[in-house]
């Protein structure tokens, strides 16, 4: 039988100001982020687990990359949406919409980030 895979594989946040949005995600996930340069391409790499569920990418900073409150819309897990939205406003982002139940799914949270996209939280409980 074939391998089934989930979808998504990779994604690539817009950052304007690479070094800001480093360092705001770091902040509000408690994380470290590593930069790296692909040619016109400057990226900071979100954590990850090979072999674990989910997908992991990038900040990415170039000039055909702008960030949007339009388009597709990246959720991240969390065990605690509330804490982490309480860090999105303490370093320069936007609470959209707090915590709210999707019913047997868990819950989520929207938020803008410092450099004006739109991103979500995802969490069992």
């Amino acid at each position: 039988m074939e391998n089934q895979l989930n979808p998504v594989t990779w994604f690539e946040i817009p950052a304007i100001d690479l070094d800001r949005a480093k360092s705001f995600y770091e902040k509000i996930f408690d994380i470290e982020m590593t930069i790296s340069e692909m040619g016109p391409l400057k990226m900071a790499w979100f954590p990850g687990v090979e072999g674990a569920a989910g997908s992991t990418g990038t900040l990415i900073e170039a000039k055909s990359y702008t960030p949007s409150h339009e388009g597709t819309m990246v959720y991240f897990s969390v065990k605690d949406i509330d804490s982490v939205l309480q860090k999105v406003e303490k370093y320069g982002g936007k609470i959209l919409h707090p915590k709210n139940s999707i019913g047997e799914y868990g819950y989520v949270g929207h938020f803008e980030d410092c450099e004006g996209n739109r991103v979500a939280l995802h969490s069992e409980s």
